[in-house]
């Protein structure tokens, strides 16, 4: 089990605006702590949270991996 200073983290930033957007995309971006543009959210880099990112990579961008 990792440590708590060794987690890793992901910063991602909302580019995209999810108007006409299916309502999955909106409610992954509310899960990613995203809801308006070019906001940023900087979260632990899990398998959850890089499926998500996936999901609506149209709509956001990883800015940093630490």
């Amino acid at each position: 089990m990792a440590k708590a200073s060794e987690t890793k983290t992901v910063t991602v930033e909302q580019i995209g605006s999810p108007i006409r957007r299916p309502g999955d995309q909106r409610a992954t971006l509310v899960g990613l702590g995203l809801n308006k543009r070019h906001r940023r959210s900087t979260l632990q880099d899990t398998p959850a949270v890089r499926g998500m990112i996936a999901k609506v990579q149209h709509l956001v961008r990883v800015v940093a991996d630490e």
